[in-house]
């Protein structure tokens, strides 16, 4: 299964492709990150994520999406940038008929790194380490987009009902 792990931010979306499936190591096929300019207004900022996303898409026909669940933080802009930019690719993916899935961050960090607790140095050592890397993607956005389809490899994708099901019915199309 070929999952794009998806990092939402409006300035840095950390993106990260694994191939990999349950009880077998997954192997990286692609890392980076999408940016938009500061400078624009926030339609404008989104237009340019989802033309990012977009060529992601394109260049590398993910099988599943997983994104990082939006979650509280003290900055309620950030949490709105950052829930705008989720949704950007949660509709891409969709559009595309793919499954999309939603990893809260402690279950990612428990399935990486085996502590829900893990700080972001911790992740981006054993996502170095999983995927046999040298050293850890940077910025830390692109190793969370690892983390995040990692997860969602190991998972088989189960952890969404929904999208186990969609899944299964275009298999059988």
């Amino acid at each position: 299964m070929r999952v794009l792990g998806i990092d939402p931010g409006l300035t840095r979306c950390g993106v990260g492709i694994v191939e990999g499936t349950v009880g077998r190591p997954p192997t990286l096929v692609a890392v980076g990150v999408v940016r938009s300019d500061p400078a624009l207004d926030v339609a404008r900022r989104l237009a340019e994520i989802a033309v990012g996303l977009e060529e992601w898409f394109d260049t590398y026909s993910p099988e599943a999406v997983a994104i990082e669940r939006v979650f509280a933080q003290h900055n309620l802009g950030s949490v709105i940038d950052t829930a705008q930019a989720s949704g950007v690719a949660a509709l891409i993916g969709a559009r595309r008929g793919l499954p999309v899935t939603f990893h809260t961050p402690s279950e990612v960090k428990a399935a990486v790194t085996g502590s829900g607790n893990a700080d972001k140095a911790q992740v981006g050592a054993m996502v170095a380490r999983i995927l046999k890397l040298s050293a850890p993607p940077k910025p830390a956005d692109a190793a969370d987009a690892l983390a995040l389809a990692i997860c969602h490899a190991w998972r088989g994708g189960h952890t969404n009902r929904y999208a186990a099901a969609a899944a299964e019915a275009r298999s059988r199309r």
